[in-house]
C-alpha cells in the first residue's frame, strides 16, 4: 500500500499539548487540574439560563456576522463592526491573524517562551516563527525583537501578560517598541488574561489600536468571563486587516450558543470581576508564600504563577502530582501552576517547602 502524500513541512510543526485530564478514577483522592489556567468558577446561573435558552436553535447554523455580540463589543470599545472578528477562541483568532498576513518563508516574531501555540501556528500558515528569547528575569525583551525585525518579518506579537510566565510590557516600553516597529508590520497585543493585571501602568491594547495604524488586539472569554469550553475570542483590527481576517476564519466557527454566552457575560461583568479580584488575591497569596519558602517567583499578572525550575522542573511536577495537583511543566525551564480554587491553592502553598528543599543544592562531601 502507498503511503499517503502529506505536507512535507508537518515533521516541523511542534504538536500543541493540551494540559493534563485529571484522572477518572476516585482511589486517588482530590485531584486539581490546574495546568490549563481555567477559571475555576462555575457558570453564573444568568449565562447558563441564556445558554438554555438558545439550544432549541442548535438545528441551525449559527449568525456569521454575530450580531448581537458585535454591537455588545462595539459599543464597548467604541469600534465599528468592521474592526471586530470573532473566532473559536482566541487561539483561533491568532491563527487568523497569522494566515492573513504571514504565507510561505514569511516571519512571525515573538517572544519565548510564550504561547505554547504560536509555533505551531506559524508554521502551519507557513511561516517561520522567530522566537527571542526572554530576558533574565522573565519579560519581554523588546529591543532584542526589534533587532530581530527583518524584510521578512510580516506580524510582531506581544503577549500581555506574558503565558506562561506571567510578566508584562508598561506602557512606556510599549509605546517606544511600537513607534520603532515599521508601519507595514502588523503588531497584536494579544490581551487573554488582561483582566487579572493589575500593574499600575499596563498599557491598554484598545489605545494602541487607536494610536497606531497597525496594531491589532486579541481577547478571549475563556478566562476572565469562565468560558473556555464555549470557544469564543476576537480580534479588533484596523478595518483592512479585519476584512483579511474573514477570508481565512473558519465559516460558522462560534456557535450561537457561544455569541450568547458571551453576550450574556458582558452584561454580568460585575459579578464576574468579584471572582477576578477573588483570583488576584489569591494569586497573591501564592505568590507570596512561594516568596517566604526561598523560591523566587516572577512577577505574576495572570490568574497563574510560573516557576522557573530549570532541571528540577520534572522532580517538581511529580512530586505535585503525586498530592494531586496536576500542573503544566516545559522540561528544563520551568512549570505553570493554575490559581484555582481555595483548596487547590492550599495545597500548592502547603507543598512550597518540599519544592523548595528540591532546589536546595546538594551538599558536596569534604
Amino acid at each position: 500500500m502507498s503511503e499517503l502524500r502529506l505536507r512535507g513541512d508537518l515533521d516541523a510543526i511542534p504538536g500543541y499539548k493540551p494540559g493534563k485530564a485529571a484522572p477518572q478514577t476516585e482511589t486517588t483522592g482530590p485531584v486539581h487540574k490546574i495546568s490549563s489556567n481555567e477559571n475555576p468558577y462555575p457558570p453564573l446561573p444568568s449565562v447558563t439560563a441564556a445558554i438554555a435558552d438558545e439550544l432549541a436553535t442548535i438545528n441551525r447554523y449559527p449568525e456569521t456576522a454575530a450580531t448581537a455580540l458585535t454591537t455588545e463589543l462595539c459599543a464597548r470599545f467604541g469600534v465599528e463592526p468592521v474592526n471586530v472578528v470573532l473566532g473559536s477562541g482566541s487561539v483561533e483568532v491568532v491563527s487568523q491573524l497569522m494566515r492573513a498576513t504571514a504565507g510561505e518563508g514569511d516571519e512571525v516574531l515573538f517572544a519565548w517562551r510564550s504561547f505554547e501555540a504560536y509555533p505551531m501556528l506559524a508554521r502551519a500558515a507557513g511561516a517561520v516563527p522567530v522566537m527571542v528569547p526572554l530576558t533574565a528575569d522573565h519579560r519581554h525583551d523588546l529591543d532584542a525583537m526589534l533587532a530581530a525585525i527583518t524584510d521578512r518579518t510580516r506580524l510582531i506579537l506581544v503577549c500581555n501578560p506574558n503565558n506562561p510566565t506571567g510578566t508584562t510590557v508598561g506602557d512606556a516600553e510599549l509605546d517606544r517598541f511600537l513607534s520603532q516597529v515599521p508601519a507595514h508590520i502588523v503588531v497584536v497585543i494579544d490581551e487573554a488574561y488582561v483582566q487579572f493585571n493589575d500593574r499600575a501602568d499596563s498599557p491598554v491594547g484598545i489605545e494602541y489600536f487607536r494610536r497606531y495604524p497597525n496594531v491589532a488586539v486579541a481577547h478571549t472569554f475563556s478566562k476572565a468571563y469562565g468560558l473556555a469550553g464555549m470557544r469564543v475570542g476576537y480580534a479588533i483590527a484596523p478595518e483592512q486587516l479585519g476584512f483579511a481576517l474573514r477570508k481565512v476564519a473558519i465559516p460558522f466557527g462560534v456557535t450561537n450558543l457561544a455569541q450568547t454566552a458571551a453576550v450574556a457575560s458582558l452584561a454580568a461583568e460585575d459579578e464576574l470581576q468579584e471572582r477576578v479580584d477573588a483570583l488576584v488575591q489569591e494569586r497573591e497569596r501564592v505568590v507570596t508564600a512561594f516568596a517566604a519558602a526561598g523560591i523566587t517567583v516572577p512577577e505574576s499578572r495572570g490568574n497563574f504563577v510560573w516557576l522557573p525550575l530549570g532541571d528540577t522542573t520534572a522532580a517538581v511536577a511529580e512530586l505535585l502530582e503525586h498530592h494531586g495537583l496536576l500542573v503544566r511543566p516545559f522540561p528544563g525551564e520551568g512549570l505553570r501552576a493554575t490559581v484555582a480554587e481555595t483548596e487547590a491553592n492550599d495545597r500548592l502553598i502547603a507543598l512550597a517547602p518540599q519544592i523548595a528543599a528540591l532546589l536546595a543544592p546538594v551538599p558536596v562531601a569534604g
